[in-house]
């Protein structure tokens, strides 16, 4: 990889900033935890693993700027800060995996000096961001097998090397076909209205070398009825114990009218994406953002003042669309319900 999504240095959590892609790749440095919140919260970062990775950067810096004098303040000090994080974006359960991760971890070393439950949290936080990388590519490996010699591979949104701490899902998936000489190239669904698709996943892509068609979201169905499309990748922020996955807005549509054309739609997520607490996707919270995102593009209206917005991030696509969910301890096909806990050992 050629930038980094999100690292620790220097006891600071340093980001690129996807806000300002692709014209600019820009670093941010972010030394306390209410900035790295904020920064889930603004999308300077996105992409359910990676916000997994920052919210527990983020809550080792809290921790580690904590002034306390007993365990016990430290303690409830320390579940302020992991409650901030939780509030930034509500549908990546990421996030509150990396959270519970956090918190898991200090309490099993509660009994140790405060300082060093401190260097604990960091090197937790550090770790996850190592094991996602690891994790990604044992996606893109398994994934790598469903991707046929000559593919037109289409994606929605970004859930690459900037949604993950590095090598991505869906393009982790699209990278490794790539990587093992199979020759294919990808279309990128712009994905309106924050345009992932068009910013980020393309700029990503051409970066990786991988030819790269760029296309408005409306015109996926057009390619599809015209055998231009082989099979459709996606990530996902957030899968139900029935195979429903919520992912970026719009993915739903994708799904529909690949199995109106027979094209398979696979879905690449790491294990920790899954919430088998929840029966299916209408349990899942969906994020709803500011108006200004769909009337808006860099400042510039696009749409009468005034006007009535709705404006949700995610949608569920239902497990019947689904062709299989891969994840990093295999591929799952047809009965979620036992696969997925099969997967995941539970």
């Amino acid at each position: 990889m050629s930038f980094r999504t999100i690292e620790w240095r220097d006891d600071t959590v340093i980001m690129i900033d996807q806000t300002r892609l692709p014209g600019e790749e820009i670093y941010n440095t972010y030394s306390d935890f209410k900035a790295v919140a904020e920064a889930i919260r603004g999308m300077i970062i996105r992409g359910a693993p990676a916000i997994g990775v920052a919210a527990a950067m983020g809550i080792a810096l809290g921790a580690r700027d904590i002034i306390a004098d007993t365990h016990d303040s430290f303690f409830r000090q320390l579940e302020n800060v992991c409650d901030v994080m939780a509030r930034t974006r509500p549908t990546a359960v990421n996030l509150f995996w990396g959270i519970e991760r956090m918190k898991r971890v200090a309490e099993a070393n509660r009994d140790k000096k405060l300082p060093q439950i401190k260097d604990i949290l960091k090197k937790e936080a550090i770790r996850i961001e190592e094991e996602d990388q690891t994790i990604c590519r044992n996606i893109g490996k398994w994934g790598a097998t469903l991707i046929p010699e000559g593919a037109s591979v289409l994606t929605h949104c970004n859930a690459g090397g900037l949604a993950t701490a590095g090598y991505g899902t869906a393009l982790g998936v699209i990278r490794a076909a790539h990587e093992a000489g199979k020759n294919i190239q990808v279309f990128a669904d712009e994905t309106r209205p924050w345009l992932q698709g068009a910013r980020l996943t393309a700029w990503e892509l051409m970066k990786a070398g991988i030819p790269t068609t760029l296309i408005s979201d409306n015109m996926a169905g057009f390619f599809m009825s015209r055998g231009e499309i082989t099979c459709c990748v996606v990530g996902a922020d957030r899968i139900a114990a029935n195979g429903d996955t919520a992912n970026k807005i719009g993915t739903y549509s994708v799904a529909v009218l690949a199995k109106e054309n027979n094209i398979p739609f696979y879905v690449a997520a790491p294990v920790s994406t899954l919430d088998l607490t929840l029966s299916d996707g209408s349990k899942i919270p969906i994020e709803e953002r500011p108006a200004s995102e769909v009337t808006h593009i860099k400042g510039i209206a696009i749409a009468p003042a005034g006007v009535t917005v709705r404006n949700p991030s995610f949608d569920v696509t239902p497990a019947r669309y689904i062709s299989a969910i891969i994840t990093e301890n295999g591929i799952v096909k047809a009965d979620y319900l036992s696969g997925l806990r099969r997967i995941t050992g539970s």
